[in-house]
């Protein structure tokens, strides 16, 4: 099997909304159909370890060990302390995030492996420096979108927020993953996938809904095939 894209950029409605798990579930996807994937978390914030917890974390779900990208932080470009929106934690700690160095990195991984999954930092809005928000930065390297949003409480706003924001920019958006949360209640949720379906088929009739459910239930494989073929 061969993807229709060797790099995706994986977003959210918000943060803390599930994106570090299903980047991990589509990793792990890939590799059982013998694909060479490999992970990139460009920034993380939070983080006071020498390698990221959210990579960590996709390859403890992908049953992976540490790759050598992984310990020399060609996987994560950027690591800061303070748990904040990127631009704000760099501030602190007197850096400024340079796509550049970001987009280096993002090349030499695609360069050793057959396809690329990037996991953003929190939402499509986020600034990765005064100048750069991570859906321009999405735009200018024309990676396509997999946008991850959940069943909880407020998640129809932000949602429908989010692909009005895509479909203005122009961002070529391949899947809504539906993220269903611990305390889903089932009358908002099968509500949410009724509006989030209505829309994707209005605007955009080529991207996939595809559902997961919630992370402690799932202990080995979800079906990605018809967001990657």
């Amino acid at each position: 099997m061969k993807t229709k894209y060797p790099v995706y950029f994986i977003s959210g409605i918000d943060t803390d909304i599930g994106k570090t798990f299903v980047t991990g579930l589509m990793i792990k996807y890939l590799k059982s159909k013998n694909i060479n994937v490999i992970t990139q978390k460009p920034v993380e914030t939070g983080n006071s370890g020498k390698i990221s917890e959210d990579i960590k974390q996709h390859r403890k779900i992908a049953g992976m060990p540490l790759s050598e990208f992984d310990k020399n932080g060609t996987t994560c470009s950027y690591l800061f302390k303070f748990p904040a929106s990127p631009h704000l934690s760099a501030k602190l700690e007197n850096i400024e995030i340079d796509k550049d160095i970001i987009q280096n990195a993002s090349c030499k991984l695609s360069e050793n492996f057959d396809t690329l999954l990037i996991e953003g930092a929190g939402g499509l809005y986020v600034p990765l420096n005064n100048n750069l928000l991570t859906i321009n930065y999405i735009k200018e390297n024309n990676y396509p979108l997999i946008l991850v949003t959940s069943d909880r409480l407020g998640s129809i706003n932000h949602t429908l927020m989010s692909l009005d924001l895509c479909k203005i920019k122009g961002i070529n958006l391949i899947g809504l993953i539906f993220n269903i949360s611990e305390k889903s209640e089932k009358i908002i949720s099968e509500d949410s996938k009724v509006i989030f379906k209505e829309y994707l088929n209005e605007n955009f009739p080529k991207a996939v809904f595809a559902e997961v459910p919630f992370m402690k239930s799932v202990s080995n494989y979800m079906d990605f095939e018809t967001v990657f073929l």
